[in-house]
């Protein structure tokens, strides 16, 4: 019994929608992995239009804040003083916040921002974690006097010099909480008497010199 054929144009348009269909199975990976090559392309090319010296602030400054935000847990922990313990409190909370903020930024530019602390930053914290009561709350506070001082001039510069936009705008911003911690810092009473962080009553320095500018102040 003889089966009956297909008329020749139908052969043909079966064997066309086959090929058809293979022809766009096969290209819809190359798709998709075009799409993600131009999308890797573009990240590329946003982070290589950032600066060295933008990028080398941006990780500099991810470093520092770890370190801040470590070194407060570990006054909020061992500081004697509570002068001290909310002073590590509020780096914590500042530099946390500045952090998830510079993240998002550097995440925006293509830039990949160190995780862990630098070593400069990670013997001050073996230092200061052999440490404890007021010999802990005197090295700590004169350690962020010092620190902050030379996050001002980083910031200060950053905010004047910076080639990008947001990473000007994200310095400027974050300056003037920098420089606000460093007036708590100067003005922070370790020797236990009354002056609080967020008073204006004159206080003993970190340095131990007794000083009258009001906390809160900027430092020019």
């Amino acid at each position: 019994m003889s089966h009956p054929r297909l008329p020749m144009p139908a052969w043909i348009a079966g064997i066309a929608s086959l090929v058809l269909a293979a022809t766009v199975g096969a290209q819809t990976p190359a798709t998709g992995t075009n799409r993600m090559g131009s999308n890797n392309a573009t990240a590329k090319a946003t982070a290589e239009s950032v600066s060295s010296g933008d990028r080398k602030f941006m990780e500099k400054a991810a470093m520092g804040g770890m370190a801040e935000v470590e070194l407060g847990n570990l006054a909020k922990e061992k500081a004697a003083n509570a002068q001290v313990k909310e002073f590590g409190a509020k780096m914590v909370q500042d530099h946390g916040k500045a952090g998830d903020e510079l993240k998002q930024l550097a995440s925006s530019k293509g830039v990949a921002l160190p995780t862990t602390m630098g070593a400069e930053h990670k013997r001050e914290m073996d230092k200061l974690g052999k440490l404890s009561g007021d010999k802990f709350d005197r090295e700590y506070m004169a350690h962020m006097v010092k620190d902050h001082k030379q996050d001002v001039k980083e910031f200060q510069k950053a905010a004047k010099e910076s080639k990008d936009a947001d990473v000007k705008a994200f310095a400027a911003k974050t300056l003037t909480v920098v420089e606000g911690h460093l007036q708590l810092a100067e003005h922070a009473d370790v020797s236990g008497n009354t002056a609080n962080l967020s008073g204006n009553a004159p206080a003993v320095s970190a340095k131990g010199k007794q000083t009258s500018t009001q906390a809160g102040t900027a430092p020019r």
